[in-house]
């Protein structure tokens, strides 16, 4: 099955646009969840709640909208591979989180009820949408160039999303003296980014083809993708390397998660003022372009799996040095050190679990690698909020994120790549698709 070609594309035009997505997509990562919202949330929206309660509901919200979310991602992956609708789906979940976000310039000062729900739609669009975008990467890319490709593409989302929250920085910085205007701008600008570099994917990226395999067609999609959901759990011994990868991505994947999600609303709480806080994590943006890249290519050198690790061990260290952050340029020195490693290790994961997922089954499988990265980031926030709920501090909780660390690097040791690759290719030479 050859996936479908609705314009005459160069491969290079079709990987830029995908990419794209990224760029426009990432806005909302970094202005929303990592900088401005936390911040705005914590010092204005919900000012007048007592202590630290306002992180705790924050690490609460972000559990429960990844946790709707993961729920969600295998059976639409798996209805998507049937129907031949990627990129429908794609567009419904962007859409979703795209208003949402526009709705989130009516968000004032008491209104935190209304900023969390707002927030639970944008994290759920972007984190659904983001099933079917990953899902199209094994077939956009060449088996060769797919690391490169999918660390591309991190590199693009740290330029587009650091480019908007320096825009950002400064329209807060010119509107914010006595007024909320400047950061709720600020998330309507995320809205207009987020649909226009969606554009490109949608009127270049083909469409890969609908896979009925071992279901037929005329089957409602709904019973075809609970179906073929049955038939990989009970060939779950034939991807038995795949699994135990995404076991291995759910442990690391939880710390890095929780340190992009609760950095600056750690840092506001132990007292960094908001200017410190954001300028830091736009740092940690372009920081992040020169080495994703490095990443992608280091991995042709080091093995991918390798290179996953080498990046691990250094965010223990920088759990470890945040108990001990205090002042500014603590924050500013260990925003540099995770834009070192925290699109590198993400985009070797994505580039890594695609080799092992068959393709005509891209968007089933990336469904769970989804649900595998909902549960981390389930589990590291209610992590965050436990434990700083039981201290009345926030400090142990980044200590304890090395467990996912640590734990995921074990685990990585015990994957054979090779032989998960090994599958992948058998089944992508029957569907004809190598």
């Amino acid at each position: 099955m050859r996936a479908k070609s609705t314009a005459n594309h160069t491969y290079g035009q079709i990987v830029n646009a995908w990419c794209l997505y990224d760029w426009g997509s990432s806005a909302f990562s970094t202005t929303i969840e990592a900088a401005v919202l936390p911040v705005y949330f914590d010092q204005v929206v919900a000012a007048s709640l007592p202590g630290n309660t306002a992180t705790i509901y924050w690490g609460y919200t972000n559990a429960v909208a990844l946790l709707l979310a993961a729920l969600l991602a295998p059976i639409l992956g798996s209805i998507a591979d049937y129907t031949g609708g990627k990129k429908r789906f794609l567009t419904i979940f962007a859409a979703i989180g795209i208003v949402a976000t526009a709705l989130m310039v009516f968000i004032n000062t008491g209104a935190w009820l209304l900023a969390l729900v707002l927030f639970s739609f944008g994290s759920i669009g972007l984190g659904a949408s983001y099933v079917f975008y990953d899902a199209l990467l094994p077939h956009v890319a060449r088996s060769k160039d797919i690391d490169y490709v999918s660390s591309k593409g991190y590199a693009l989302g740290y330029l587009g999303g650091g480019i908007l929250l320096a825009v950002n920085i400064a329209m807060i910085q010119v509107i914010w003296a006595g007024s909320t205007l400047g950061p709720r701008l600020s998330f309507l600008t995320v809205a207009f980014w987020w649909a226009i570099f969606t554009i490109p994917l949608l009127r270049r990226v083909p469409e890969p083809a609908a896979n009925t395999a071992g279901i037929g067609e005329g089957v409602s999609p709904v019973t075809a993708g609970f179906r073929r959901i049955g038939q990989t759990f009970r060939d779950v011994r034939k991807y038995r390397q795949l699994f135990f990868f995404l076991l291995a991505f759910w442990l690391y994947n939880d710390g890095i998660g929780t340190i992009i999600k609760m950095a600056t609303i750690y840092g506001s709480e132990i007292g960094i003022g908001m200017i410190d806080l954001i300028g830091a994590l736009l740092l940690t943006q372009f920081v992040g372009i020169p080495f994703s890249l490095m990443f992608g290519k280091f991995s042709g050198r080091l093995g991918t799996k390798r290179s996953i690790m080498v990046g691990l061990g250094w965010y223990t260290l920088i759990a470890i040095a945040g108990y001990f952050m205090s002042r500014a340029w603590h924050f500013w020195a260990l925003a540099f050190a995770v834009g070192m490693v925290q699109g590198g290790t993400q985009a070797l994961s994505r580039s890594l679990f695609g080799l092992m997922a068959p393709k005509a089954r891209s968007a089933e499988f990336f469904g769970f690698y989804d649900v595998s990265s909902k549960f981390a980031g389930i589990a590291g926030p209610a992590l965050f909020a436990v434990v700083g709920q039981l201290t009345g501090s926030s400090r142990l909780s980044i200590v304890a994120l090395i467990i996912f660390f640590i734990g995921g690097i074990l685990l990585l040791t015990r994957v054979d790549e090779k032989e998960g690759i090994r599958v992948a290719e058998v089944e992508n030479q029957a569907a004809g698709l190598a």
